[in-house]
């Protein structure tokens, strides 16, 4: 089927819109702005004092918390969630006719619950703000999930398209809106803001997903196998590319690599995304601000390393680890804070410096291309299909185990980088043990084996 511009470029223009500022950015942060306002300072009695520099807990899931133990805790709820549900209904990306109108499900629903982020704008709705908070971030990643997987039908064989800046474009316009509410004038307009913003990112999304609602193209998905449905492809794919993994040993060191190492990247952002918030004080402008030199800096970062790297011929496991050296430092940064007051992300040069670290030397682990040195095309949506789920499963344990420290540790919002480092360390020893090209031989041979069995 060929290809059609309109089509292709509906394709990013959705992107556009699910960028993440809704669910990924501004939810979690009124979230936290919320819990902020709504607990106590835990050195007096229960609920006579607010928050202030002695610390700020709540009670929650039957314990009394510190608000970023919570935070951490009901984004690993999310995520297990994610996992969960995307185990059963993530292989319907690939298979069968549905993918477009998922897609569309995600979509809508993710956009009616920025829209409800408009009713919640006084502490006492905390409790509103952990719902919206889980489904918001449900809603964006599955989205994202069964928009990406049009791609490959989509855009094989097409030229490199560069990204837009018209992420920031929107981010300047928020600029200009929380400029109009006056969001730096008092708690309460900056906590109205906050809301405004996840709903204006909401309506953006719903313009700019429209035309790919209109113009996608309904391919048809790939046959579901012999003794598989729709309600079971998903378990089974992922049972099957593990197993296989376990015949290719190099591809089962990265995955053990990706796992440990996905898990200290997203929790580590998480944890100091928690922190950002407090020590910028929930300005809305101030995050906004962030997110602009963010944006920018991942944009120059990743095409600086392209260059680099094509220049060069550096090798994806030179590339991988020179990233892992820096998500590292990030964690080392954050232990220092343990004790200190001085360093360890508690002021907001700090924040600006890791915008600018995390979008230039800390460009994200991405499984399309580092898989290729240690899957093969193939087989591909198999490991794909297992790597997603990885992802998501290192994505809920990390949380869950920093919230468990925070706790322990006397509300000491550092103290998860402890438990970081050392996974951290951990998984940079275990990728030493990675040889992309013993692993690209291993790939070959099984490749011949598995055309031989089938009589190809």
């Amino acid at each position: 089927m060929d290809n059609d511009a309109r089509e292709l470029w509906s394709y990013y223009l959705y992107y556009i819109g699910n960028s993440g500022l809704s669910g990924f950015n501004f939810g979690p942060s009124q979230f936290q702005n919320l819990l902020f306002l709504a607990g106590y300072d835990p050195t007096q009695a229960p609920f006579t004092a607010p928050c202030g520099d002695n610390g700020c807990v709540l009670p929650y899931l039957g314990r009394v918390r510190d608000i970023n133990s919570i935070v951490l805790m009901t984004n690993g709820i999310s995520f297990a969630i994610q996992a969960v549900l995307l185990l059963m209904i993530g292989a319907w990306a690939d298979y069968g006719t549905s993918r477009p109108n998922i897609t569309i499900f995600f979509t809508i629903l993710a956009v009616a619950v920025s829209f409800a982020w408009l009713g919640v704008e006084d502490a006492a709705q905390w409790r509103s703000g952990v719902a919206l908070y889980i489904l918001g971030l449900i809603t964006y990643q599955c989205s994202l999930t069964f928009w990406t997987a049009a791609f490959p039908g989509l855009a094989r064989d097409l030229p490199e398209v560069k990204a837009s800046v018209a992420e920031i474009i929107v981010l300047a316009i928020m600029v200009g809106i929380l400029k109009a509410v006056k969001s730096d004038e008092s708690t309460a307009n900056n906590t109205k803001a906050f809301s405004i913003l996840i709903a204006f990112s909401g309506a953006v999304w719903l313009v700019c997903a429209v035309p790919w609602f209109l113009f996608e193209k309904r391919r048809p998905g790939l046959n579901l196998p012999p003794g598989t449905s729709l309600l079971t492809i998903g378990f089974k794919q992922t049972y099957v590319a593990f197993r296989e993994c376990l015949r290719l040993k190099q591809t089962f060191l990265y995955l053990v690599f990706y796992f440990l190492m996905g898990d200290v990247l997203n929790t580590t952002v998480t944890v100091i995304g928690t922190l950002q918030n407090s020590v910028v004080a929930y300005s809305t402008l101030q995050l906004t601000l962030l997110l602009i030199v963010g944006i920018v800096a991942q944009g120059l970062g990743i095409y600086i390393f392209w260059l680099v790297q094509k220049r060069f011929k550096i090798s994806t496991k030179a590339m991988l680890s020179f990233n892992v050296f820096w998500i590292i430092i990030l964690t080392i940064w954050g232990l220092i804070g343990v004790h200190t007051d001085k360093f360890g992300f508690k002021h907001v040069w700090e924040i600006w410096r890791f915008i600018r670290l995390d979008g230039l030397p800390v460009v994200r682990v991405q499984p399309d291309d580092d898989q290729r040195g240690v899957a093969f095309a193939a087989e591909c949506i198999l490991f794909f299909a297992l790597f997603s789920v990885v992802g998501k499963t290192s994505a809920f344990i990390g949380p869950f185990v920093s919230s468990a420290i925070i706790t322990a540790a006397n509300n000491n919002d550092n103290m998860p980088f402890a438990f970081l480092f050392g996974l951290g360390v951990f998984s940079t020893i275990s990728s030493t043990l990675l040889m992309w090209t013993r692993a690209a031989s291993s790939a070959r041979r099984f490749i011949r084996a598995e055309e031989k069995r089938k009589g190809v």
